[in-house]
C-alpha cells in the first residue's frame, strides 16, 4: 500500500474542529496488509473518521503536520529503525496516541514498546474492529488529559508531579518518565493514600479491562519505582500490597541505603532483549 492523501468521509471542512472533544477522529495507519486494510478502511469511513494510509515511515514533523488523534503502525514495515522511530514518535508528540499492530513478537519486544511509549500492543491477526475500540480507549485518555494545563502540581516527598508537562520532577530535575508511566503515577498520586487494585488501574490508564494473567501493571509499577528510587533513594513512595495493588505514600526512609531497596525490584529475567530486537515481516 502507497502512502495516499488524507481520507475524510463525511467530514470536510472539518479542520482542527476535527480534533476536538465530540468531533471525528483523524487517524493514520502504517501497513502494508492490503485485506486487513480493505476491512479496516470500509470502518472507519462508516464511522466517518478522517484516515491516512502510509506505506512506509513518514518523519515525526511530517506527522505533526497531519494533526492526528492516533497513529497505528505495524512496525515490521517500519524495518529495523523501528524502535527509534517508535522512541522517537512518542518522545516528540506526548499528546498523540499510539497502537501498535503487528505480527508475533516476543514478551520483550511488547514490553519494549509499551516501555518506549506506546498506548497499545495488538498481535495479529486481529478483527479491525478490535483496533478501532482500542484506538477509541486511547483517544478518550487523551481527550481527558486535554485540561491539565490548568492543573496544580502535586507534591510528595521531593518528588513534583506536573501535568501540565507529563513529567515528575526531584529538586527542579525531570525523572524521565515514560507518557505511560507518568500515567501511572498521576493516577496512584491523585488516590491520596488509597490502595488501587490492579484491575482499576489497568482500566483507568490503559483504557479497558485487563485480561487474566497480565503483568503490564506490575512491569510498569517496578520500572516506575526504580526511577523514583535513583532521584529520591531517601524516599519510598509506592508501596505493594500483595494480592490487591499499589499504594502511593511519600515515606522517608531511616538510614536509606542500597540494602533498603525493596526486594521485589529484580528485573524480570524475560524483559532482557538485546537492543538490536526488531520485528520481522510474517
Amino acid at each position: 500500500m502507497t502512502e495516499g492523501s488524507l481520507a475524510a468521509p463525511g467530514a470536510a471542512g472539518q479542520g482542527q474542529d476535527a480534533l476536538g472533544p465530540g468531533g471525528p477522529l483523524r487517524v493514520a495507519v502504517l501497513d502494508r496488509d492490503s485485506g486487513f486494510l480493505q476491512v479496516l478502511t470500509k470502518r472507519l469511513e462508516r464511522l466517518g473518521w478522517e484516515y491516512r494510509l502510509l506505506g512506509s515511515a513518514v518523519p515525526s514533523d511530517a506527522v505533526v503536520a497531519m494533526r492526528l488523534s492516533a497513529v497505528i503502525v505495524d512496525l515490521a514495515v517500519v524495518g529495523p529503525q523501528g524502535w527509534s522511530w517508535l522512541e522517537r514518535l512518542c518522545a516528540e508528540m506526548p499528546g498523540l496516541g499510539i497502537v501498535v499492530c503487528t505480527g508475533q513478537s516476543t514478551v520483550a519486544q511488547r514490553v519494549r514498546g509499551l516501555r518506549l511509549g506506546a498506548d497499545d500492543w495488538i498481535t495479529k491477526p486481529c478483527h479491525p474492529e478490535e483496533v478501532i475500540a482500542r484506538v477509541e480507549a486511547v483517544v478518550r485518555r487523551r481527550r481527558r488529559s486535554e485540561g491539565r494545563g490548568d492543573a496544580t502540581p502535586v507534591e510528595a516527598g521531593e518528588v513534583e508531579i506536573r501535568s501540565d508537562q507529563f513529567q515528575a520532577f526531584v529538586h527542579g530535575r525531570s525523572i524521565d518518565l515514560t507518557r505511560r508511566e507518568f500515567e501511572l503515577i498521576e493516577l496512584i498520586a491523585s488516590a491520596e493514600g488509597r490502595v488501587l487494585e490492579r484491575e482499576e488501574i489497568y482500566q483507568r490508564v490503559w483504557g479497558y479491562a485487563m485480561a487474566r494473567g497480565d503483568r503490564s501493571v506490575d512491569v510498569f509499577v517496578r520500572k516506575l519505582r526504580q526511577k523514583l528510587e535513583r532521584a529520591s533513594p531517601g524516599w519510598r513512595y509506592i508501596h505493594t500490597h500483595f494480592g490487591i495493588g499499589y499504594r502511593f505514600a511519600a515515606e522517608p526512609i531511616e538510614g536509606a541505603g542500597a540494602a533498603d531497596a525493596p526486594a521485589g525490584d529484580a528485573r524480570d529475567p524475560r524483559l532482557g532483549a538485546p537492543d538490536d530486537e526488531i520485528l520481522t515481516s510474517s
